[in-house]
């Protein structure tokens, strides 16, 4: 195909300028990241202010917990405790017998 005369008279786009060096540092700066202890400053605000909006329970309340979890954990361990005795007569009795 033959390009018309408007075609030919028309620029050709060219590649953008580079930035110049000056604007480079500037972009950089902006963008960079601050250095550890600013980041890490920041997120100790922060875990700080949300543990200021924690409900702590009372004494009394853990106290209570406590105990639960205390019986709780004894009853399983009596239930198992028994379990493992059952079995274990269970199967002296059925190696007994198999000799």
């Amino acid at each position: 195909m033959k390009k018309t005369e408007q075609e030919a008279k028309q620029p050709v786009a060219t590649k953008a300028e580079k930035p110049a060096p000056e604007k480079k540092k500037e972009k950089k700066a902006k963008n960079a990241k601050p250095n550890i202890f600013v980041r890490f400053g920041r997120k100790c605000k922060e875990v700080f202010s949300e543990l200021k909006k924690v409900t702590w329970p009372t004494p009394d309340k853990i106290f209570k917990s406590t105990g639960i979890v205390i019986g709780v954990v004894l009853i399983f361990m009596v239930i198992v405790t028994a379990i493992d005795a059952g079995l274990g007569e269970l199967l002296a009795l059925l190696t007994n017998t198999a000799q």
